[in-house]
């Protein structure tokens, strides 16, 4: 299931947030590192220069997108602080300012920070790519339909498109996910960046289909756009994982994780060295993991409960602190994938029956997603629901048998045992 935010961690994918004004500027620019030397300088001689805290605040955020760093997520909210106390109805403060929370995944606030900069700009399409965004993972699916229409109306691009895909994705509607990803592409962005941006993702709606050849075609179309595009390396990681060529998937991974150490990775990198037969990397992998989503935590301020959920769920760590997490991510985030994390981890503690609620939930915008009906069979299999559990295990490898390195195996040997 493809993630339109940056740092959701679960899918791989980062926020297609339209560009505006200080953001278009970094964006737009040579390089983000000069943006910041020349701004901060500026900032010395003129600090209540509003747009120059924009710009900077803009340039720190995309520093994140180049290096996983989440200490720069503190440094840009001090900055967008300090704009608005000097300019109130300042509207890339306030865009800015939504991007920010949802970066941190704390969706409600940048709901109303996407809210608060479409009043300021009612002809912008960049709020409404925040507010969209923000309903989706708060799980008020039909205002977010509603919203990134009115986006497209406004503003038919690649922001606006690529949030159509994943909408469409989400509701079931695979082929119409993958029409709207190419409108994505061929719309274009401001630097190559943006454009592997969408074809890394448009290779994921292959590869979720069970088509990795057709992904890999994508993902080498991001490398060829912007050599050296880390999401792309670590895309084409799990398709060599899925052909089982062990050695080339573990120094991809290995590649990005040394220019980008996002969890997700690291933990895909644990994972193949588990499949591989190599349980202490693995192991020591996951380790690095878990305290990078502290870090992310800690330092950044960026809500992890969900994927920490999903991580110690799926490796059986720290349960009852996994659950807590999932919990509170139904609470703040209530998501068709929140429900699919609560269900999971519920079961891995051993309460089928509340799994199997969570689960149907999950399953409540017909997703198709390899993952979530995996997840439901296993629980089904649990209860003893055998013609459900094989009917779902089915589905979920009919729909892509390569969707996990490790629980695929799991639902091939479950399923045969569950033979009539």
């Amino acid at each position: 299931m493809a993630c339109m935010l940056a740092g959701c961690g679960s899918s791989g994918g980062g926020n297609a947030a339209a560009s505006h004004g200080a953001a278009a500027a970094v964006q737009a620019s040579n390089g983000t590192e000069q943006v910041i030397a020349a701004t901060q300088s500026r900032l010395r001689g003129a600090p209540d220069d509003v747009h120059a805290l924009d710009t900077l605040a803009a340039a720190y955020l995309q520093r994140v997108r180049e290096t996983g760093d989440p200490s720069y997520y503190a440094k840009a909210d001090e900055l967008l602080t300090s704009a608005l106390r000097l300019a109130p109805q300042d509207g890339d403060a306030t865009l800015l300012s939504g991007m920010l929370a949802l970066a941190r995944h704390h969706f409600a606030d940048a709901l109303q920070w996407g809210r608060r900069a479409a009043a300021l700009d009612a002809h912008g399409a960049g709020p409404l790519g925040v507010v969209t965004d923000a309903l989706v993972e708060l799980g008020r699916y039909d205002e977010a339909v509603v919203s990134v229409q009115q986006m497209v109306d406004l503003r038919p691009d690649l922001a606006s498109y690529s949030r159509v895909s994943y909408l469409r994705e989400l509701h079931g509607d695979v082929d119409g996910a993958i029409t709207a990803m190419r409108l994505a592409v061929g719309a274009g962005g401001a630097v190559a960046e943006n454009v592997a941006y969408v074809e890394v993702l448009l290779g994921n709606l292959f590869f979720n289909r069970g088509d990795p050849t057709a992904a890999e075609e994508q993902y080498s179309a991001a490398l060829r756009d912007d050599p050296g595009y880390v999401h792309a390396t670590a895309a084409l990681a799990r398709v060599r994982a899925a052909q089982g060529r062990w050695a080339d998937a573990i120094a991809m991974y290995r590649s990005a994780v040394s220019v980008y150490p996002l969890a997700q990775y690291v933990i895909a990198l644990g994972d193949v060295q588990a499949a591989s037969g190599d349980a202490q990397g693995a192991a020591q992998q996951y380790d690095l993991a878990a305290v990078e989503q502290q870090l992310l935590s800690s330092s950044g301020g960026v809500d992890v409960d969900q994927e920490l959920a999903l991580f110690d769920a799926d490796h059986r760590r720290n349960l009852d602190d996994a659950l807590a997490a999932a919990q509170r991510a139904m609470r703040d985030r209530p998501s068709v994938q929140s429900a699919d994390v609560l269900a999971w981890t519920l079961f891995q503690r051993g309460d089928a029956p509340a799994a199997l609620d969570a689960s149907r939930a999950a399953h409540r915008l017909g997703t198709r997603d390899a993952l979530l009906f995996f997840h439901t069979g296993m629980i089904e299999a649990a209860l003893g629901m055998r013609a459900q559990a094989r009917g779902d295990l089915q589905t979920a490898l009919a729909i892509n048998p390569y969707f996990s390195v490790l629980q695929g195996a799991v639902a091939r040997s479950t399923l045969e045992g569950l033979s009539p």
